[in-house]
């Protein structure tokens, strides 16, 4: 993991689903628990994803947000 991580983390839309166009930052923790239990997708979305998962699960969330852009 690099810092472009968290950039792309706080920005990155989920491409498909219930939460498709919300930043990755933003999905709901539960969500993200169930997609990790589920098994993630392959690629950089699954690499996010289990990023995403490591930090929620330990309450990193606040080191994201001030990453997100201003739109």
């Amino acid at each position: 993991m690099d810092s472009s991580d968290l950039l792309k983390i706080a920005n990155f839309e989920m491409p498909f689903g219930k939460y498709k166009g919300r930043p990755l930052i933003d999905l709901p923790e539960p969500y993200v628990v169930w997609f990790y239990g589920q098994g993630l997708p392959s690629g950089e979305l699954g690499r996010l994803l289990g990023l995403l998962y490591e930090i929620k699960l330990n309450g990193l969330e606040s080191l994201v947000h001030p990453l997100k852009d201003r739109r």
